[in-house]
């Protein structure tokens, strides 16, 4: 029988072993799941917000446990696991109270005694998952989903197996019925097959842009609805204008949070020359000032990478970057004890053509790139294939928000602030960062059938 193993990344130790779903008993939670829908689309919307509720409450419970596991698995700091579960309950509570508008019926005005816009259930919704926000990238897909009357199967990131089965019971005690969610505890190979079984009529995706294309490739070849949330190399453009103190702090906290593994985290620092040096120095004054070590320590804000062999890819492309001629400012260097563990690094003077510009830094290195002026900040925050998020900052707020809504090449621009999701507001990408959104109004009825309704 294959196995999935879930391996603490900050020690190497194997934390627990758990068996691997056959393609028999994969097919039969689908069909549980297609059989589920029929009962669960037609529950009344208000006895679904209120199992939300319940569910927030579940989860408030068990936010120590959720917490460690979550730890254990990926190495994040346990302060920000415990952030983590709060956040998801907080997006319980708020499509609980929303979410029944967000599907309320649209009425439009026509020469028709009545014509009107409803937002019905598509069915089961398979869901491919990351690893980096072991519980919030899972619930901020199914709870809007599930509130939408779809059921939803799960394929979460191998190495984070324990989560996976800890949302699925979570549902479970919060009372979603026998069904209506479902964890499969496969490989990636098994993918393409369950995006072609008949029960499935939609499927989402957070991850790397090649596990993107093969995803859309297969569901659009079997007709299915997609939405993607791929890669980021997030700029962070710094004006001449702007609060340095300010910006450094927001920097670090983006660049360093859940150890650089974020696809909204800061990546390229795209700082205007005059002020660069006095920027690096505050951004590495912060980063130093930021304690790595055991992320089950509350002190610590730096845990280990997920691991060792994505620790080892970072470092390459650190390396590749210091050949091509980047400055190494801070870090820069795998450390000798035991863990995929990686320090706080700036690297200066990058350029298009190096990795630390061209490629996604998946951990905690933070590129300076300098700029003679805005428009050539701009012009380089937007020379990337990705397009998920950017943020800009300076102290004239008007120029700031022309900047985010006329200047910059993302789904989700913030002015003085690093990018952050919020369940009130769509989250999402363009260009090679995917498509479709999430959260918000527009996120609970991507899985909708948009349904017209005229009575003549």
């Amino acid at each position: 029988m294959s196995v999935m193993q879930a391996i603490n990344p900050a020690t190497g130790d194997v934390i627990a072993t758990y068996p691997v779903h056959t393609k028999g008993e994969v097919g039969q939670k689908l069909d549980n799941a297609a059989r589920a829908f029929r009962d669960w689309s037609r529950t009344a919307i208000d006895d679904r917000a209120a199992l939300l509720v319940k569910l927030a409450g579940v989860l408030e419970a068990n936010k120590e446990t959720y917490a460690r596991l979550m730890t254990m698995e990926m190495g994040k700091p346990i302060k920000e696991a415990r952030a983590e579960v709060d956040k998801c309950a907080w997006a319980c509570r708020y499509y609980a109270e929303n979410g029944p508008g967000f599907l309320a019926d649209d009425i439009v005005k026509t020469e028709a005694h009545k014509a009107f816009v409803a937002f019905r259930p598509l069915g089961v919704v398979l869901a491919v998952m990351p690893w980096n926000f072991p519980f919030w990238q899972v619930l901020r897909f199914a709870i809007p989903s599930l509130l939408a009357g779809n059921t939803a199967v799960l394929k979460h990131a191998s190495n984070v197996p324990g989560c996976a089965l800890a949302i699925e019971e979570a549902l479970r005690e919060a009372g979603l019925p026998d069904g209506a969610f479902h964890t499969l505890m496969i490989p990636s190979g098994m993918v393409g097959d369950v995006i072609e079984h008949g029960a499935v009529r939609a499927v989402t995706l957070t991850g790397s842009n090649a596990a993107g294309r093969a995803i859309a490739a297969k569901a659009g070849a079997c007709l299915k609805k997609s939405v993607l949330e791929l890669g980021g190399s997030d700029p962070f453009v710094v004006l001449e204008d702007a609060d340095l103190d300010k910006a450094a702090e927001a920097g670090a906290a983006s660049r360093l949070f859940n150890t650089g593994q974020a696809c909204i985290a800061a990546k390229r620092f795209i700082v205007i020359d005059s002020i660069a040096k006095r920027f690096e120095e505050k951004l590495a004054e912060r980063l130093l000032a930021r304690k790595m070590g055991d992320p089950m320590d509350d002190s610590v804000a730096l845990g280990s990478l997920a691991r060792a062999d994505l620790r080892d890819e970072l470092h390459d492309q650190v390396a590749r970057s210091l050949k091509s001629g980047a400055r190494n400012v801070l870090g820069g260097q795998i450390p000798k004890d035991a863990g995929a563990f990686y320090p706080a690094t700036i690297l200066d003077g990058v350029e298009k053509g190096m990795a630390a510009f061209d490629e996604e830094l998946f951990g905690p290195v933070a590129s300076i790139i300098r700029a003679k002026d805005e428009a050539e900040a701009l012009a380089i925050a937007n020379d990337s294939p990705f397009g998920l998020g950017a943020a800009v900052f300076t102290e004239d707020k008007t120029r700031g928000e022309r900047i985010a809504k006329e200047g910059l090449e993302a789904g989700v621009c913030f002015v003085n602030d690093f990018v952050k999701s919020d369940p009130r507001l769509p989250f999402g990408g363009i260009k090679e960062s995917g498509y479709g959104r999430e959260l918000g109004i527009f996120g609970i009825r991507e899985f909708t059938n948009v349904k017209t309704v005229v009575v003549a």
